[in-house]
């Protein structure tokens, strides 16, 4: 399990954005996203290193929560 701060996530469609970036790794992932709080907890066999890295390209800076 992999948890990330994503200071940029602040809307339902940051929240898509971010969704959609993560399954193009791993399509059976499982993503909770905590808008308030900017996390993304991510349940995933593919490697963490990929999962921070999409989010990045997909614009979102990140950082382990």
């Amino acid at each position: 399990m992999l948890t990330l701060k994503v200071p940029k996530m602040t809307c339902g469609h940051c929240a898509s954005t971010v969704t959609t970036a993560i399954k193009s790794v791993d399509a059976d992932a499982n993503i909770e996203i905590d808008l308030t709080k900017q996390h993304v907890t991510i349940k995933s066999s593919a490697d963490t290193t990929a999962l921070a890295a999409v989010l990045e390209e997909a614009g979102y800076p990140n950082e382990l929560a």
